[in-house]
């Protein structure tokens, strides 16, 4: 029995006395928008959340007096909670249902964001953050599931658009947002921003969001499930995230490295969860989840390309504020403002896609807008110099959320495409898990390869300039281990010109490699989508 065929109708409760959820429609209502708007602010609060703290970090570590492995698990914390959980709580909403999912998780993520806009100590502020990466991982997969059950048709694809559109132009915003309230207000407002928001949503949730279910599932506990899922994901999240700093296996100081140990564990408990749920299902136990929906091809090659797309998307956020900042001489304030004309592409090109999906496959639309990315990302690095105008980078920057715009929501779309809407729940689940280590592993692989190409750069530019080795060698591990932005104080110092201009250029020769390769995982994100339908099955 294929899994589309699996179970009763996804919109009868036999012997339930709740109320019969809508038919997905074609047509999207007054109530319809309603829900719309409410579902696409709350996976932006998430998404800006994720992004704020970056550039208003630097000013909590001097306020609170953060270490340096404090100010690290300050966001570390929350992707590694976010991302353990994705599947967990995902596959919760499909049996208990997505609303109540998505109005629990908002209540927790705003209470979690008060106590950490209140933080005066670094285990305060650390433990919120992870009570709200608790409650991004309710948020996340219940709106997308709740849109895949409530839409069809056209209007799905205007429902896709505008919750890509979210996520896209919420990334770019945030480092503006943090900013803004890092300078001119205080780095608290970036966690009690989320209060009068999401206080909008939950009324929201209550008014307008319907409930939805797996109606065709019998609920019932998988704990061995759940807890091989949570604790593998969140050992692999771990090791991407801290392998840069750590190192793999060994640290700097010659000591064994928890890293290399974590990334096997997480490995091999993921490998014992599928086996796990292979054989649960066989005798017809409830499981976490429904291992055939990787039968389906759409399924299984979207969730692939979306990985690769993340690793090239996120680790162009998280390297190009570093090149601004550090070699460019842009303030927090003025990188913000550069990223939102990636927001702005990608807003602008979501109106469109409506009237762009009469004429364009999705499939196309997906390629387009991919093809868009990496040829961006590539201009970029071929034109990115100390003397590169401001007006360039913002017309690449807007090219390439323009992309974004095309690419992540119809992705999503087709990838769920074929997903029976009851199961749509575990499904987004699962590749919003799948997006999560790939933005992790961009975060890892690409920082990574900034980090050491500019290391090496740096060596070779100062030697040459003849300093001693000691000198070379300090200047040397200040640059790399400030991810470049002690170079800003290298070029404010007097009679430092050349030692400035040494690690600028090995900043500006980091980046184009950095750049160049995040362009090529664009592109294979790109052939990957051949396995993609044109359209999605109804």
């Amino acid at each position: 029995m294929s899994i589309s065929q699996a179970g009763p109708d996804p919109h009868t409760t036999p012997g339930s006395t709740e109320s019969r959820p809508p038919a997905p429609t074609e047509h999207i209502d007054k109530r319809g928008w309603l829900a719309l708007t409410c579902i696409a602010l709350g996976v932006s609060i998430v998404i800006m959340d994720a992004t704020i703290v970056n550039v208003a970090l630097p000013v909590v570590i001097k306020d609170l007096g953060l270490s340096a492995a404090d100010a690290q698990w300050t966001n570390a914390a929350y992707s590694l909670v976010f991302a353990a959980l994705l599947l967990t709580l995902g596959r919760l909403g499909d049996l208990r249902g997505r609303r109540r999912l998505f109005l629990s998780g908002m209540i927790l993520f705003m209470a979690a964001s008060a106590v950490a806009g209140a933080s005066s100590t670094a285990p305060m502020l650390i433990g919120s953050r992870l009570a709200q990466g608790v409650g991004a991982a309710m948020i996340v997969p219940s709106t997308l599931s709740t849109l895949n059950a409530m839409f069809s048709g056209r209007a799905r694809t205007i429902a896709f658009a505008v919750w890509g559109s979210a996520i896209g132009g919420m990334a770019a915003i945030g480092p503006l947002i943090g900013g803004w309230l890092a300078t001119d207000a205080s780095w608290r407002w970036a966690f009690w921003l989320n209060i009068p928001i999401g206080l909008l949503i939950v009324t929201g949730i209550i008014r307008a969001v319907p409930e939805t279910r797996d109606t065709a599932t019998t609920p019932g506990g998988d704990p061995v499930g759940v807890a091989l899922s949570a604790l593998g994901m969140g050992a692999i999240v771990f090791a991407l995230i801290e392998g840069q700093w750590f190192g793999w296996w060994r640290q700097d100081n010659g000591s064994a490295s928890p890293v290399g140990p974590a990334l096997t564990a997480g490995i091999v408990l993921i490998v014992a969860f599928i086996v796990y749920e292979r054989r649960r299902a066989a005798v017809g136990h409830p499981a976490l989840i429904d291992l055939r929906l990787f039968t389906l091809r759409s399924f299984r090659s979207g969730v692939v390309a979306a990985m690769i797309v993340a690793v090239g998307e996120f680790g162009l956020l998280f390297t190009l504020p570093l090149l601004l900042q550090g070699s460019l001489g842009y303030t927090a304030l003025s990188t913000g403002a550069i990223i939102v004309a990636l927001a702005l592409g990608t807003f602008l090109i979501s109106g469109m896609l409506p009237q762009l999906s009469k004429h364009l496959s999705r499939r196309a639309i997906v390629q387009t807008g991919l093809a868009l990315e990496a040829l961006a990302v590539a201009a970029l690095a071929l034109t990115v110099s100390t003397t590169i105008p401001t007006w360039l980078i913002c017309a690449l920057l807007f090219v390439y959320g323009t992309g974004v715009g095309m690419a992540t929501a119809q992705l999503t779309a087709l990838l769920l495409s074929d997903v029976p809407p009851q199961q749509s729940g575990q499904a987004s689940g699962i590749q919003s898990t799948i997006r999560q280590l790939g933005s992790a592993l961009g975060v890892a692989a690409l920082g990574g390869l900034l980090i050491n190409q500019l290391t090496n750069a740096t060596h070779h530019n100062l030697a040459a300039l003849h300093l001693p080795e000691t000198t070379t060698n300090a200047l040397t591990t200040a640059v790399s281990q400030s991810a470049g932005t002690a170079i800003a104080g290298l070029q404010a110092a007097p009679n430092g010109s050349d030692i400035a201009q040494a690690a600028t250029n090995a900043m500006i020769t980091a980046s184009q490699t950095t750049l160049w390769v995040a362009a090529a995982t664009l592109a294979v994100g790109l052939l990957l989508t051949v396995g993609l339908p044109r359209t999605p099955t109804t």
